[in-house]
């Protein structure tokens, strides 16, 4: 079993949730309806409310663990945090957990999930390589796939923060224009629907308005991480971005995981990030660039189609953040920015369908013999993660899942 603070050993060892996970997330149960903060340890939620009753916590931070969502406990800041998960995992390690506190874990069967925080705004980064890549070659075939600016800055778009929403909520088919076979203007629903498989920041510490937040002061202001799908309708997009920008080919939904994972559990899966050429302007340097060995699985109707590499990502989370904030935007506490779909270099590590299929061109078998190009009405897709865990173990990011509903 896993040491924990020197020496006590956690019964909770391994697993995708094991004692060096520890995401966050808001139950309720079909007994008690009331949305609270829990923890999810192996198959079973902690539930922070019932823990509080016994004076588990410092009193300044009570308040924020009794909240039907994340935002107080992520606006206390990394002073905060440390202390809460610190005393979370001791209590865990406890040889006497079982007596003190068991009546506070719920299986995770019984528990219902909710939106893990209230989404202040929603930034979308296009921050792979790869995918920019890959996008530039089938858009612009005649031209470097890469536009001027792409390494000069990470390119982002502000999204929709009130169209966020959590895993497992149906996502309707949007209707808009669209450009038809002839080349006439038309009006129905999507018929190009895809995902982006990406990878979420949460802010929690906010800024104030007219500072720019460096860098290296990444970890001061992101409280997590979780996984998100950024539905696209590429049909709707090709029509409207020009000249600024996706609108209602992405507005219409982004599902994100239930669970947030604690930038501290992450610090196993820190690993050098890719060398910039040109280097980047002073604003974006970091005194030291890494990224996240996160490895993403998508599943196609339950059947696993992609595994894309976040390591492999361009620009750094740190650097998104800076550069998000260099004008002088303040953060706010629920800020949720995205890396923008995650691909690799090989057709098996692309994170949209536009790229599995090439615009497409070429459709892709699922396990029942069926082929698909894009999606159709009653597909699920399903995005998880993996990551090394600070025991030595493999820790899983809380998957995010949606299925597709026929346009209203």
């Amino acid at each position: 079993m896993s040491e924990i603070n020197g020496g006590a050993r956690s019964p909770f060892e391994g697993g995708p949730y094991g004692i060096h996970h520890l995401p966050y997330g808001i139950f309720s149960t079909a007994d008690d309806p009331t949305r609270r903060i829990g923890v999810r340890i192996a198959d079973q939620v902690l539930d922070l409310r019932a823990l509080d009753s016994e004076a588990v916590f410092a009193p300044q931070i009570r308040a924020a663990l009794a909240s039907d969502s994340l935002n107080a406990l992520m606006a206390a800041g990394p002073d905060a945090w440390r202390p809460v998960r610190s005393r979370i995992t001791d209590l865990l390690a406890s040889p006497d957990f079982g007596e003190r506190a068991s009546r506070a874990l719920t299986p995770i069967r019984r528990a219902r999930m909710h939106l893990p925080f209230a989404v202040a705004d929603y930034v979308d980064f296009y921050a792979s390589e790869h995918h920019a890549t890959n996008l530039g070659r089938l858009f612009r075939p005649d031209s470097e796939p890469l536009l001027p600016n792409w390494k000069r800055l990470p390119v982002g778009y502000h999204g929709r923060a009130g169209t966020v929403v959590a895993s497992g909520t149906a996502i309707g088919r949007p209707s808009g224009q669209r450009r038809g076979a002839g080349g006439e203007i038309e009006f129905g629903p999507s018929r190009r629907l895809d995902i982006e498989a990406e990878v979420g920041f949460v802010v929690g510490a906010p800024s104030e308005a007219g500072t720019a937040v460096p860098a290296d002061d990444f970890a001061e202001h992101v409280f997590g991480v979780v996984l998100v799908n950024d539905w696209s309708a590429r049909d709707i997009q090709a029509w409207e971005y020009q000249p600024l920008g996706p609108f209602l080919g992405k507005s219409f939904a982004t599902s994100i995981g239930h669970w947030v994972t604690p930038l501290a559990a992450l610090d196993a899966a820190k690993t050098a990030a890719p060398e910039q050429d040109p280097p980047p302007l002073a604003y974006l340097e970091e005194s030291e660039r890494f990224g996240y060995d996160l490895t993403l699985s998508v599943a196609w109707n339950g059947i696993e189609v992609s595994r894309p590499p976040f390591a492999q990502l361009y620009w750094t989370p740190a650097q998104q953040l800076a550069h998000m904030t260099v004008n002088g935007a303040r953060l706010r506490t629920g800020d949720l920015y995205a890396s923008g779909t995650v691909s690799g270099p090989e057709p098996g590590q692309y994170g949209s369908f536009i790229e599995l299929t090439w615009g497409g061109s070429e459709p892709v078998r699922l396990g029942d013999g069926a082929e698909r190009t894009f999606l159709e009405d009653g597909d699920t897709v399903t995005i998880g993660a993996t990551a090394p865990g600070l025991g030595g173990e493999t820790i899983g990011l809380g998957e995010v899942t949606g299925t597709i509903a026929p346009a209203r």
